[in-house]
């Protein structure tokens, strides 16, 4: 497969990189000179990849007529183990102590915490401790993580994400590391309206994919890949993207190659990369975390999901509503509060232990074009295709979703209406009453644990057709799962928008058909149900 159009293809077919003034081959020679504590190369020299070297050209040859230098900021997407740390310390220090130093400018090492911005300032830090001629003419001041040059008056200094108390900062270049880690974007607002402030200053990014969509990292991977395809003319921004295509094979090791230009010099070690691969090849959680880490996908989801896409759309196949008449039922209803959307969900137990699912959502008729853009899903799109009924006012009509479930009992075999009590309980008495067979699955780990997992094996082992329903998809795409100290798991939601009902119902209706005999539940007498039963 070819690789995808953001792939900085120039770095490998030997293009010609405009240096008029020869600073990008005065940047190379400099990063060359110094010496590394963990190089194995004669006088422990610093080791530039050809991939680097490319980097470094095209980040500092470009000029303008001028002299002033074109790019201005650098956004590298490079996987873990791609000694991202090593170059952005060189990089460091080119404006620190090298060519590319300000009298009295400030360098910046930033980072999502003390830890981690720790990092590149300690490798920068053990280059110049490697060299006496270098460690000589510097102040360690290691307990402030700071280096002075006292002839210059050029520091470098590492900080992290506490952006209350970094406002003023006026920085010649700062280094953003693992970007798609921060907790908020105050600190990069911080540091890029202090570039502004100093001419020819420089940012540079490297990081890792990331998660989520609810972050800085996202907005400027979204804007570097819109440079990258062609679609946005940007010549000071610099975008070097090393990530799989989103059809590509995860597990084939081609890709692997050129998402990590140095693999084949041994970073990062293809061995371990193997046997991550093994594992994940039956684990969903480890299976995106390889995606994420290592190719350098980045995932629509802020946390370890459920289940993958690919293993979950296996299961699209049709659901023949009319030939469910002939198997027996089970239902399952989540009723929303007022922003969340609300889900009767049928499962019906098939030969072969084949189950087939289909949900019903409702959602409030009011401010629906609202919602959409506030979930940035299209509910409208959804109403107008049949996959949500909008209930008039702004909180579901909960008449029209009793109502379809009393003609899903009429039209389907149905063994079980299963509620949780919460905002059930009303509904639940009714239906009751006119003798359905409502039972009470309350939404603790005790209960759901054990249905989350019947759940999770009927996915993966291919057993669950939900007809690839949108609405019910995307409600799987947020799920994430969070484990008690029980060892049970609960679905949780990626992000405050998220919604995990159908995903949640889905669950309940599963489980409870898995378990089905046929016949009521035997926790139907609520006096007799001890606390902690399955059913409660």
């Amino acid at each position: 497969m070819t690789a995808p159009a953001t792939h900085p293809a120039w770095l490998f077919d030997g293009s010609k990189i405009p240096d008029p003034l020869g600073y990008g081959q005065r940047a190379v020679e400099f990063l060359k000179v110094l010496r590394h504590p963990k190089s194995t190369a004669e006088g422990r020299r610093l080791q530039l990849a050809d991939f680097q070297d490319q980097i470094v050209r095209r980040i500092y040859g470009p000029r303008h007529p001028d002299g002033r230098r074109k790019v201005r900021t650098v956004f590298i997407l490079l996987p873990r183990g791609g000694r991202k740390t090593t170059l952005g310390a060189g990089l460091s220090l080119l404006h620190f102590i090298g060519p590319e130093r300000v009298p009295g400018g400030l360098v910046l090492n930033a980072a999502s915490d003390r830890e981690q911005a720790r990092i590149a300032f300690e490798e920068a830090a053990g280059i110049c401790q490697e060299d006496p001629r270098i460690a000589g003419k510097l102040n360690f001041v290691s307990y402030r993580h700071r280096l002075e040059h006292p002839k210059s008056g050029t520091v470098l200094r590492a900080i992290s994400s506490d952006a209350g108390r970094q406002h003023g900062l006026t920085p010649a270049f700062a280094l953003l590391d693992e970007l798609h880690i921060w907790p908020s974007r105050e600190l990069f607002d911080v540091i890029r309206t202090g570039l502004t402030k100093t001419a020819e200053s420089l940012l540079v990014i490297i990081t890792t994919a990331g998660r989520g969509q609810e972050n800085i990292a996202f907005d400027l991977y979204s804007y570097a890949r819109k440079v990258a395809l062609g679609e946005v003319e940007d010549e000071g921004f610099l975008p070097i993207l090393f990530e799989a295509g989103p059809e590509e094979d995860w597990r084939d090791e081609a890709v692997w190659r050129r998402v990590n230009p140095g693999l084949d010099l041994g970073f990062p070690d293809i061995e371990g990369l193997r046997q991550l691969a093994r594992e994940a090849d039956e684990r969903p959680a480890d299976r995106e975390a390889f995606k994420q880490l290592h190719l350098n996908v980045w995932l629509d989801h802020s946390a370890a999901p459920f289940v993958d896409g690919d293993t979950y759309d296996r299961g699209s196949a049709p659901v023949d509503l009319a030939a469910m008449k002939d198997h027996p039922c089970w239902l399952a209803v989540d009723l929303s509060s007022v922003r969340d959307l609300t889900v009767v969900l049928a499962c019906w137990r098939l030969p072969d232990d084949a189950l087939a699912v289909w949900p019903w959502f409702f959602c409030p008729a009011d401010a629906l074009r609202q919602r959409s853009e506030r979930d940035r899903v299209p509910y409208t799109l959804w109403a107008e295709q049949g996959y949500i009924t909008p209930t008039p006012g702004a909180s579901v009509e909960y008449g029209a979703v009793e109502d379809k479930i009393r003609d899903l009992c009429d039209e389907f075999d149905v063994r079980e209406i299963a509620f949780d009590p919460y905002l059930g309980q009303q509904m639940m008495t009714a239906l009751g009453e006119d003798g359905l067979p409502v039972v009470a699955m309350r939404q603790g780990s005790l209960t759901m644990g054990p249905a989350i997992r019947d759940l999770e094996h009927a996915i993966i082992g291919g057993r669950l057709i939900h007809g690839g329903h949108p609405v019910l998809r995307w409600n799987f795409s947020n799920v994430v799962v969070e484990t008690d100290r029980a060892g049970l798991q609960l679905f949780s939601k990626g992000k405050a928008r998220d919604r995990i009902d159908g995903a949640v119902a889905c669950a309940m209706a599963v489980s409870r058909a898995m378990v089905g005999d046929g016949g009521r539940s035997v926790y139907d007498d609520e006096t007799a149900r001890p606390e902690g039963l399955l059913i409660l």
